[in-house]
């Protein structure tokens, strides 16, 4: 099982050619790792048992290879720590945030941060849930899914061309649909992200360690496990729902979808 289990990740791979010229050189030198992705889950649970400044050591990346060429999707772990910490203290009042976080530990997350030449991370990452918006980039042929050495895995994968102009053509529906609101602000934003990375850059979506809990909800629930989640296509099905102006129909896929998901984060509260 991957070390943290209830973590899902939407990945964005840019070419080498993307980048500076000496982080091209160092990664092209360096072996495809596929367990990059255990590594980086391991290195965060000892940050939560041992703090320590993000910006303090290496940082590590995923590598696809694709028809011989590399794209690359850097952990951008002090970016990712700042913009998480950031998030959180959004979400509550100033006088609340120092019971959850010391300013020790702020200190230690924060450092650094001025120092940084991008701000905008090449992975998004969930917990005990996948946002229905990620699984409107991609289609059911782009998925993949079975079972290696870490357990079960589903994941897609697509060209971000592709993706943007789904997320485009969503965001006209939602618009269309509901007019301008949180749904409508949450795919501007996904298009925002997709938009800052290279036009030949790949996306990705991990369920990561999700996928075991989902076979196991599945099962649960009489069905065939992991092989018969269907989230990608009830996504598309409420979409063509709402662009039909049929409630009836982009509900049944959205009403399918959350069940499913919910059930997932209802093991959360189990652990």
């Amino acid at each position: 099982m991957r070390p943290t289990p209830y973590v899902a990740s939407l990945r964005v791979y840019e070419p080498l050619s993307a980048f500076e010229p000496a982080d091209r050189l160092r990664w092209q030198a360096i072996d495809v790792d596929k367990q990059s992705y255990v590594v980086e889950e391991s290195l965060a649970i000892q940050r939560l048992i041992v703090p320590e400044s993000p910006t303090g050591r290496p940082d590590g990346v995923h590598i696809l290879e694709i028809d011989g060429e590399r794209f690359v999707s850097p952990w951008s772990t002090a970016t990712r720590c700042w913009a998480a910490l950031d998030n959180f203290k959004d979400l509550l009042p100033s006088t609340v945030i120092p019971f959850f976080i010391t300013p020790a530990i702020e200190d230690v997350i924060s450092s650094g941060v001025d120092l940084l030449e991008d701000k905008v991370p090449h992975i998004l990452n969930e917990t005990w849930m996948i946002p229905p918006r990620w699984f409107l980039l991609f289609q059911p042929h782009e998925r993949h899914r079975g079972e290696n050495e870490n357990g079960l895995f589903s994941n897609a994968q697509t060209t971000i061309s592709l993706a943007k102009s789904r997320a485009e053509s969503a965001h006209q529906i939602v618009v269309s649909a509901f007019g301008e609101g949180p749904v409508e602000q949450d795919l501007g934003n996904l298009l925002e992200w997709l938009s800052m990375f290279h036009p030949e850059s790949r996306v990705e979506l991990d369920y990561g360690g999700l996928a075991s809990y989902l076979d196991k909800s599945l099962r649960e629930n009489g069905e065939d496990g992991l092989s018969v989640d269907s989230s990608i296509e009830d996504v598309l099905i409420s979409l063509e729902g709402l662009a039909a102006a049929d409630g009836a129909r982009a509900g049944i896929g959205y009403q399918r979808l959350m069940s499913r998901w919910q059930r997932i984060q209802s093991y959360a509260l189990a652990n």
